[in-house]
Parts: structure tokens; sequence; C-alpha cells
């Protein structure tokens, strides 16, 4: 399996250096797979077959990727997202996962879960926004919605409206 290495943004340097510190996880850097029936980010597992618990900062900024990612996704499928829309989500995903580390706190375990699909969502923001060349912008955008598909079945959101494809 070919791992993948996570780049941190000068914009979320200082969250970013908190989540390593706070909570480590070899699974950080493991690679996620593209969405669909069956597929889910290497890494992940269920609290004893139930889903991990969430707090209110963790679904506000899911909520906020999910809904900044769901009217594009036909685009982003059909290949015709315009490269400064997908620059836009990608500043999205960044802004919203330096709110999750700044401000949610779950117990160990549960955070360590989500460190999974954070790295997942920092790598497809950096494909999103071109960092990233050996990856095109809608692979990008398809790894962040696999990662809000997996947060779906992991955690435990009431709230949580999946994706429309």
């Amino acid at each position: 399996m070919r791992k993948l290495p996570i780049r941190i943004r000068s914009s979320t340097f200082v969250a970013a250096a908190v989540l390593v510190v706070s909570c480590w996880t070899p699974a950080l850097a493991q690679e996620t797979h593209t969405h669909g029936p069956g597929t889910g980010v290497q890494g992940l597992t269920l609290n004893a077959g139930q889903k991990w618990a969430t707090d209110e900062h963790l679904r506000k900024a899911m909520g906020r990727i999910r809904d900044g990612m769901n009217p594009s996704i036909r685009e982003i499928h059909q290949g015709r997202l315009a490269t400064p829309k997908y620059a836009g989500l990608a500043k999205l995903a960044d802004d919203e996962v330096a709110y999750m580390v700044a401000n949610c706190k779950l117990e160990p375990k549960a955070d360590a879960q989500l460190h999974v699909l954070i790295a997942a969502i920092l790598e497809g923001a950096d494909a999103m926004a071109g960092k990233i060349k050996q990856v095109t912008r809608q692979q990008g955008a398809v790894k962040v919605i696999g990662a809000l598909e997996n947060y779906g079945m992991y955690f435990d959101d009431p709230g949580w409206k999946p994706l429309a494809h």
C-alpha cells in the first residue's frame, strides 16, 4: 500500500501542530480510496460496532464542508468544475479543518479516528488547490467526498445528511 505524505499549509500550521502533538496516529498517513459502495478510508473502525461520538464543533465543520461540496458534486463527477471553484472548495476544507482542530474535543479513540478523516480531507484539499501535481483537482475533490461519506458511516451525527449524488 502506498502512503501519502501530509502537507501542512501555513494557514493551518498551528492547528495542524496541535493535531499532531495531541494525538498522533500512524493511520494519519494512510491513503484513502475513492468513494462508492464498499469503499472506505484505510484505518477507520467503529467503536465496538457503534459510531463514534461527535461534538458540536465537529458537526458544524463537517456540515459546512458537506454543504460547500454538495452543489458541485455533479460538475466534479463530470469533470466540468472550474479551477477557481476547486480552489474555493480547497480553502473551505482547509478553514474547516483548522476550526475542527482548534475547537473539537473528542475522547482519544474517537479523536484518532477523526484524524484519519482529517488527513484525507487535507490531502484532497491540497489536490483541489493544485498543490499535488500527481493528483488531479477532480481526484482531490473525490477524496474529500469520500471522507465526508465515511464521516457519516463512522461518526454519530444525528443531523448528518448524505451527499447528493
